[in-house]
């Protein structure tokens, strides 16, 4: 019996592909660019299944060209690089790899935070350039965590798990989202404002964890910026469109926050010479948020899973679009 043919998009890791490949005819972009756009119209001619990485764009054009296509399994969580509208539309269940990547993902958001607020990289630029002399009781001061006010912005999984390490450090966390979260609440003590302007004023700490939609877009910009203390940190782990980075770089070039510890960017990658990255009270790194051995090969496992299920017919468990599945194509 013919094997369906599956095409990802860049390399991912092993763990994933040696899932894949006794069930499939697998063929995977090598290096870890995605493919030129016509390269990429070519490929999925024929094809029964898509896995592609969030840095590859999938849009109607694509899903045209693909009338076999019978799956797309991203490997990601968020799948703003996909038009699931379209997919929907033409009966292509869409997946992602949500769960497996919480925890890493709200570990290197605490980290971000705590960097930013001890000036971790500009201390350790700071030795590495032979200017350490002596101890100086003025030199590289900080903000504290211990017993600071932590505000988080989207109490998903991730944003819980913030509020439980945040709770490690004796922190207040106040919340602000569209849905309120009553676990968060009770386990955590998170005191919930339907207002981010009210979080934004309280915080000493101000992390993000939402997805990009088009209320989210833009988020914070100058206006929210200067409700901020000029004490605080701002972390970003979601997406690089939820921050106007132009307005982020006045705000710490002026003084109007302390610091800020961006893992995304817009965009992304950010340019060599953007000024961002003159700042000293500027942590970027980039888009390693779920960069574990561990929890990236979760991922590839996950997205190989939810491929292979839409494949064989089954009903994945990670559906974007779960309003497809009856209506898909078979």
């Amino acid at each position: 019996m013919k094997k369906p043919k599956v095409y990802v998009t860049s390399e991912i890791p092993d763990a994933g592909l040696v899932a894949l490949r006794p069930h499939v005819d697998l063929v995977v972009e090598p290096g870890n660019m995605p493919p030129p756009r016509q390269r990429l119209l070519e490929m999925v001619r024929d094809l029964d299944g898509l896995l592609p990485l969030l840095t590859c764009p999938i849009d109607a054009q694509v899903m045209d060209a693909a009338p076999k296509l019978k799956i797309i399994s991203n490997y990601a969580v968020g799948f703003d690089n996909i038009d699931v509208p379209a997919a929907t539309a033409r009966g292509i269940p869409v997946t992602n790899t949500p769960g497996v990547l919480t925890e890493t993902t709200a570990d290197l958001s605490f980290t971000l935070l705590m960097a930013a607020a001890r000036r971790i990289t500009e201390a350790e630029r700071f030795v590495r350039a032979g200017k350490w002399k002596i101890w100086d009781p003025k030199l590289l001061l900080g903000q504290d965590i211990w017993g600071a006010t932590l505000g988080i912005v989207g109490m998903g999984r991730i944003g819980r798990e913030m509020a439980k390490r945040a709770k490690g450090f004796s922190m207040r966390v106040i919340y602000t989202d569209a849905v309120r979260s009553p676990e968060a609440e009770k386990e955590y003590g998170a005191e919930y404002f339907p207002s981010l302007d009210d979080v934004l004023k309280q915080a000493d700490f101000v992390t993000l964890h939402t997805p990009l939609l088009p209320e989210t877009r833009g988020l914070i910009g100058e206006k929210q910026l200067k409700m901020m203390k000029p004490t605080a940190v701002l972390v970003n782990t979601s997406r690089g469109p939820v921050v106007k980075l132009d307005a982020l770089y006045q705000a710490l070039k002026n003084g109007t926050i302390f610091a800020a510890g961006l893992d995304v960017t817009d965009p992304e990658p950010l340019p060599a010479n953007h000024p961002l990255l003159t700042l000293d009270n500027c942590i970027i790194v980039p888009h390693i948020a779920s960069a574990s051995v561990q929890t990236r090969n979760k991922m590839a496992l996950l997205a190989a899973s939810n491929l292979l299920a839409g494949l064989k017919g089954e009903k994945p468990t990670n559906l974007v679009n779960p309003e497809v599945w009856g209506k898909h194509r078979k």
